[in-house]
């Protein structure tokens, strides 16, 4: 008989107690989790600490207390946003016992935005009043500097937490409020560095939803003095400062954002359409839009003046109305061919730009980033609004009726087309096994979540990435030449070219109204084109692809661009990659001028000595005495080979440089804006010639051409 087992005493370290519960104070839970509040520690998150800055200042704009806005970027990756409203309040808050001003900064959950119209919000960007405390907490350094009842007010803050109390600095006939932060480095490992075009774009679309309402934004960072320390200044513009600036004011507000996103496309009928009203339970619904000659729709939703880039209610109530009202105008003006002619949302929106925007009093985000409303009630709101408005738009613009219904038919009619041709395309390739295209060498994994797919420029470049590989879990799909020009080409076109064809069916997620993502066969989807100018046209076609077709992929984080090495040097027996001319200089200086200049002498090639050292970045006047010196020394023999495409690498070359996850670089292709890469991708890409040329111009000097 065995013997009993005695229990064991559980290790100290295991032990659960009431000593294991860890309570956090103040904001230490945001600097503890800070993406539970931002999003993400990388530049989404980074600029979205501006956004949580301004919107504060927009607010007081929005309740007509302030009319003029200004966001800077100075010295040392500081911020500083000012605006001339009332003020945040300085006198003792009751509940904190210390300075409004102080809870509001330090204070999770605390703000002048719950109390209804008693605190002269009618609506505002944001109910959860953690925007001011959540950037304080991280930020290494905060200062506010509030302008009230004929003083200025003052306090300073590291990481969230007061340097010491709010004090009187001084007397002022203003009223406004000036807060400087500067993110903590230590949050954002990614690095500080905010992105100008970025601020002015978000800006610029502030300005159109608030009329009358002026944004300036200064770029003063390359200036010498740090304006944040100076009190005496309100507005930096004021000031004379010679930097880069913006001003934006507009008075036509969402009519204006419609025309300024359409400015690079033909528009189909001339009158854009417009309603703004308040009904029961939302504070205003507002609509503005214009069709264009253009086979990308897209739709710009705000909530509370907040960009809600995942939409929302709002949006949904947007789409279910248009299509209902396209479909019923169609039909009762005989316009609508046959039983089976009814618009789907898909077609009523192929070419639409448009702007939904919505204010409520009480409003729900889906997260504390604010991409998507949940508020129920601007569903119905909005679709009730825009339904009865739109309806009237056609009934008393006929023409421009016609020209929209013409539009939307058409898009019925692309999208029939595509449907045939995307079922032949799959039924073919049924035919063919497994749907899959029969240059793809294929991996042997089933796992998507490890595997990779090559997309590479050409035969010669696939055959060698076949042998490089990893078949376990690297694909590889040449392609043949560049891809069709997808721009204002329709599905049903699309899937004509054998080479997007093979594109969608190594993917696996199908396109169009088909299109399902949980379907992708790999989750890294690797652009490998050649370093030359035909590469880059190539990796644009596809991007461009990808982009209108693909999108979600983009959002995903699947798609990625390859950087293979630009030099190979041989010195002695040790072999280096470099991807620029500045990092291959900067590794090897001086040795590349000693050795290039020792190899010329001693093959006596006088003429290619000149050559070398101008390769080498050397001085051509060397004296006879220097030269002398390093013909006595066994310098390493160094060459160096420029690559020009892949298929001049060795399979083993391009594996251990472009292929190996543990050496490779690659770059994830990421999208900001969406709204400014659509125009961009409209501007290259589409038929405007004078505004191509015009970007060329503008931007030739920035390009490195290989020449």
């Amino acid at each position: 008989m065995s013997e009993k087992p005695k229990p064991t005493k559980a290790k100290k370290e295991n032990s659960y107690s009431a000593d294991s519960i860890q309570v956090l104070e103040g904001l230490e839970p945001v600097r503890k989790r800070p993406g539970m509040y931002i999003g993400t520690t990388g530049p989404d998150g980074l600029h979205h600490l501006i956004t949580e800055i301004f919107d504060n200042s927009r607010d007081e704009a929005m309740g007509g207390f302030a009319n003029d806005i200004e966001i800077a970027l100075l010295p040392g990756n500081r911020v500083r946003v000012v605006d001339n409203g009332r003020g945040i309040p300085v006198d003792i808050q009751k509940q904190t016992k210390v300075s409004a001003l102080e809870t509001i900064m330090t204070v999770l959950h605390a703000g002048g935005k719950f109390g209804g119209e008693d605190s002269g919000y009618k609506v505002s960007g944001g109910l959860h009043g953690v925007g001011a405390s959540v950037v304080n907490a991280l930020s290494v350094y905060t200062q506010v500097i509030v302008h009230k009842d004929g003083g200025v007010y003052m306090q300073e803050y590291s990481q969230g937490k007061r340097k010491a109390a709010v004090k009187k600095i001084g007397s002022s006939k203003l009223h406004g409020t000036i807060v400087t932060f500067e993110p903590d480095p230590i949050i954002f490992k990614e690095g500080v560095i905010f992105d100008w075009n970025r601020v002015v774009n978000h800006m610029r679309q502030q300005a159109y939803l608030v009329p009358s309402l002026r944004i300036s934004v200064i770029d003063a960072r390359n200036q010498i003095s740090g304006f944040g320390s100076d009190n005496e200044i309100f507005y930096l513009r004021e000031t004379g400062v010679d930097a880069p600036s913006f001003t934006f004011y507009f008075e036509g507000g969402l009519s204006s954002l419609v025309r300024f996103t359409n400015q690079l496309i033909k528009p189909i009928h001339k009158n854009i359409f417009y309603v703004e009203k308040k009904v029961e339970g939302v504070e205003s619904v507002e609509v503005a839009l214009q069709y264009a000659d253009d086979v990308s729709g897209r739709i710009l939703g705000f909530a509370n003046n907040i960009n809600t880039p995942e939409g929302g209610t709002h949006v949904t109530g947007f789409k279910t109305a248009l299509t209902r009202t396209l479909n019923t105008y169609a039909k009762n003006n005989n316009m609508a061919k046959g039983d089976g002619d009814t618009f789907t949302g898909d077609d009523a929106l192929e070419g639409l730009t448009a702007v939904v925007s919505v204010k409520l009093r009480e409003i729900q985000f889906e997260g504390q980033t604010k991409a998507k409303l949940g508020s129920m009630e601007a569903q119905g709101a909005t679709a009730n609004v825009f339904g009865e408005a739109f309806a009237m738009f056609l009934e008393e613009n006929p023409d421009d009726a016609r020209s929209i219904i013409n539009k939307v038919i058409l898009a019925m009619k692309a999208r029939k087309a595509a449907k045939a041709a995307k079922d032949s395309v799959l039924r073919k390739g049924a035919l063919e096994g497994m749907t899959l295209p029969g240059k793809l060498a294929d991996c042997q994994s089933n796992d998507p979540k490890e595997s990779e797919l090559f997309i590479v420029e050409g035969d010669s470049a696939g055959g060698t990435a076949k042998q490089g590989r990893d078949r376990k879990f690297q694909a590889i799909l040449p392609l043949r030449g560049k891809i069709l020009n997808i721009e204002r080409a329709r599905l049903d076109r699309m899937l004509g070219s054998e080479q997007i064809k093979n594109l969608v069916l190594a993917f696996g997620t199908a396109i169009g109204d088909t299109f399902d993502i949980t379907n992708l066969r790999y989750h890294k989807i690797i652009l490998a084109t050649d370093a030359d100018v035909d590469g880059a046209h190539i990796r644009t076609l596809i991007l461009t692809l990808l982009f209108r077709y693909f999108r979600p992929l983009v959002d995903a984080g699947h798609i990625f661009i390859a950087q293979p090495p630009l030099y190979k040097v041989k010195r002695g027996k040790e072999i280096l990659y470099f991807y620029s001319d500045e990092e291959k200089f900067k590794a090897l200086g001086k040795d590349v001028d000693e050795a290039a200049m020792a190899e010329a002498e001693n093959a006596g090639m006088e003429d290619d000595k000149d050559r070398m050292l101008d390769a080498a970045g050397a001085d051509k006047n060397v004296k006879a005495e220097e030269t002398e010196e390093v013909n006595t020394k066994k310098a390493p023999k160094i060459s160096i080979q420029r690559y020009k495409g892949l298929g001049e690498m060795n399979h083993d070359e391009l594996w251990e440089t472009t292929m190996d996850p543990m050496r490779r670089i690659l770059r994830q292709v990421t999208v900001d804006d969406a709204i400014e890469a659509d125009k961009v991708f409209d501007m290259l890409m589409g038929d405007d010639v004078p505004a191509r040329k015009s970007f060329i111009q503008s931007n030739a000097k920035l390009a490195n051409l290989d020449i």
